[in-house]
């Protein structure tokens, strides 16, 4: 790889249902905290499911009131972390044709799209919102972070359900390789926690319906794990050709040193471990890396019987079973959209601290599971490189390599 292809992380920015800020949410990752919470909401009473993950701050409080107004809820966390990620990374001088953005989400602004509808039905088209559609459509996030940060160089959303944030920084190291841009600010984002897409979900046999503690309910890779917990989320980080980097003098957090974007074709909801294997397989040649080379594996994991068993299996396959594990969505729930993203940034920190998060509730490791997954407490180590899986229905998997650098 040549200097110029190099790609450096400069910046970071998050929300999640631990916490605002890449900061404070890292903080719980480490400590193992839980972000998932009760519903308790009268609008909840009749669902199936009782928790999920939200953000203990409201996006639209750190917002300016006619920003807030006009934005649906993934848009307003879109830019508050994209924000946070640029100040981050020193909001770097670049030509606005040489800045791009990339925003993935898996379902973009749905929570308007219900609520207009309800508009709709109720008092008719005269009562709908004028920004209704900016503020329902997918790429949004993408177009409102690329104003707010004045990027000409393209604004990007990939619609790839829960690898959208994964793919989105994908995405953003291609462009900076072709030459189309020396800066790319990329990530995802998801705001779905709705009643009726909690039910959706909950009629295919996706979520948990646990109901006992809340904190409890996420299992990855345990024995009595019984479906994945619905959160909300975003994730962006800022991605730079190094020689860009460079010459700013600027803070870096690692390198973005290999990814790859496979499609199973199998099936439009199943995991399938052979596509898994083969987007983790060409990511370690984009990365120039062999299998005994990553340490440690940030896995999409997302508490499902079958997910997890097919991920073990592609982790065993395409790296080995000498890699240290971790599942975080036992923390802070499966953020769909933005947990690809979100992992990156703890992928990143934890080569940057020398510390992997814990996996929460791993009290029976399923047998299954032929892994090296971390419990209990955080694990030190001299981390060097790590992979970030993420994986999504309709058969996407993303696969990144983050190295020190």
């Amino acid at each position: 790889m040549s200097f110029s292809d190099e790609v450096l992380i400069t910046g970071m920015g998050a929300m999640t249902p631990l916490g605002v800020g890449a900061a404070r949410s890292w903080k719980g990752l480490l400590a193992g905290e839980s972000g998932v919470t009760g519903l308790g909401e009268e609008w909840a009473a009749d669902l199936p499911v009782r928790v999920a993950g939200r953000l203990p701050v409201e996006p639209a409080d750190l917002l300016e009131r006619v920003e807030a107004r006009k934005w649906d809820r993934c848009e307003q966390m879109a830019v508050v972390s994209a924000r946070e990620a640029w100040e981050d990374a020193g909001r770097p001088q670049v030509e606005p044709e040489r800045l791009a953005v990339v925003i993935g989400t898996g379902t973009g602004g749905i929570l308007t799209t219900l609520a207009q509808d309800d508009i709709y039905e109720k008092s008719g088209a005269r009562r709908l919102s004028p920004f209704t559609v900016p503020m329902l459509m997918p790429n949004g996030p993408a177009a409102w972070v690329s104003m707010d940060l004045g990027a000409r160089g393209g604004a990007r959303t990939p619609v790839s359900a829960c690898a959208s944030g994964a793919e989105a920084i994908a995405m953003g190291l291609d462009l900076i390789r072709a030459g189309r841009a020396d800066i790319v600010v990329a990530g995802g984002v998801e705001a779905s926690l709705h009643p009726f897409c909690i039910a959706a979900f909950a009629q295919m046999k996706a979520l948990s319906t646990d109901q006992g503690d809340p904190a409890a309910v996420s299992r990855p890779f345990d024995a009595g794990r019984s479906g994945f917990v619905m959160a909300e989320g975003a994730g962006v980080v800022v991605l730079e050709r190094a020689g860009f980097a460079r010459a700013r003098s600027a803070r870096t957090y690692g390198r973005l040193s290999g990814a790859a974007v496979s499609s199973s074709a199998h099936h439009i909801t199943a995991s399938d471990a052979e596509g898994q294997v083969h987007a983790i397989r060409t990511a370690l040649r984009d990365a120039d890396l062999v299998p005994r080379d990553i340490d440690n594996v940030h896995a999409h994991a997302t508490s499902t019987e079958s997910g997890d068993l097919a991920e073990a299996e592609a982790v065993g396959k395409a790296i080995g079973r000498h890699a240290a594990v971790t599942a975080t969505k036992s923390m802070t729930g499966h953020m769909l959209g933005a947990s690809g993203a979100v992992a990156a940034i703890a992928a990143l920190l934890t080569l940057r601290d020398g510390m992997l998060p814990p996996t929460r509730n791993l009290e029976t490791p399923d047998p299954a599971v032929d892994l090296d997954v971390v419990r209990g407490e955080s694990r030190a180590g001299d981390w060097s490189a790590g992979l970030v899986n993420s994986f999504g229905f309709g058969g996407h998997n993303v696969s990144l390599v983050f190295t020190r650098g």
